[in-house]
């Protein structure tokens, strides 16, 4: 009986906090002072939880200044 208890325990948690691949896209965007354009930044693969990859995800965001101009990088789960 008390096995039984603890599977179905083990069981719910297990599906309660499953953990899937999700994909992180990132663009970033280019700003000078006579034109702007976008381009693809990269792609990550969190294998988590939808909140924690989303977390994950968004920390990859900068914004900046570099020899291109300044730029917005934008990241967000697909």
């Amino acid at each position: 009986m008390k096995t039984s208890i603890i599977a179905i325990a083990l069981l719910t948690l297990s599906l309660a906090s499953c953990k899937k691949s999700y994909l992180c896209e990132c663009e970033v965007s280019y700003t000078t002072d006579s034109t702007s354009y976008t381009k693809d930044d990269g792609r990550y693969t969190f294998k988590d939880t939808r909140t924690s990859a989303d977390a994950r995800c968004n920390a990859q965001e900068t914004q900046g200044t570099d020899i291109y101009g300044k730029y917005t990088r934008n990241c967000e789960i697909k």
